[in-house]
């Protein structure tokens, strides 16, 4: 089973691996909701602002792939979507909880540094120490599922890239940079994040107390 994304198709694979960890009673996710976790603001990169009919659109693309599965709905329920990616009796890519917590990040986020990804993993999985990630990545290496980027003039740390993607360029549909920072005031930005993160959390969870 082929596992090249395209840009769009990582960030729905990626909300995905990340609502089944974080929110596992709001997850499989609908539509609706897997159109808040596409677009959220915190912890993604780019950001997006895409419509529903747009994430549907990419959904089926990866159910024909078999990267998706469908939950239809009972008795007037919502329909749910569910990843195939990985971890299922329908594939043969298995990943630990570490690896498939870095890999869902970088599926996120992009290229990533073993700091950032410590610290970016947290909800998913909590590294002791960055050596642990180190460790987790040289494995990864090994398994062909990621790369070490050559080290940028200026920085201290090498960045890791998945391998999962198509070699597409990200289109031309997330919001321009300058639009999506909010203030230069780190503690401010981290702050909004989380408050921004919450607000989409709760508002899943609303929409299955209602559809009970």
């Amino acid at each position: 089973m082929s596992r090249t994304l395209s840009a769009y198709q990582q960030r729905v694979i990626g909300c995905l691996l990340e609502k089944e960890v974080t929110t596992p009673e709001q997850y499989p996710l609908t539509l609706n909701a897997l159109t808040t976790a596409v677009n959220q603001k915190s912890n993604r990169e780019p950001v997006y602002e895409m419509a529903d009919s747009e994430v549907l659109d990419i959904v089926e693309s990866l159910i024909a792939r078999r990267l998706v599965s469908l939950q239809e709905g009972s008795g007037g329920r919502v329909s749910k979507y569910q990843h195939r990616f990985c971890n299922t009796q329908f594939g043969d890519l298995t990943l630990s909880e570490p690896q498939k917590a870095i890999l869902c990040v970088m599926l996120l986020r992009g290229a990533q540094t073993p700091g950032e990804l410590r610290t970016r993993t947290q909800r998913l999985y909590a590294f002791n120490r960055v050596e642990d990630v180190e460790r987790t990545l040289a494995d990864m290496i090994a398994s062909n599922w990621i790369k070490k980027l050559p080290r940028e003039a200026g920085k201290r740390e090498s960045r890791y890239q998945h391998l999962f993607a198509d070699g597409v360029n990200t289109p031309s549909h997330s919001v321009p940079q300058e639009e999506s920072e909010l203030t230069t005031d780190a503690s401010l930005v981290m702050r909004v994040s989380a408050l921004e993160q919450e607000v989409a959390e709760l508002r899943q969870r609303l929409e299955a107390v209602l559809e009970r």
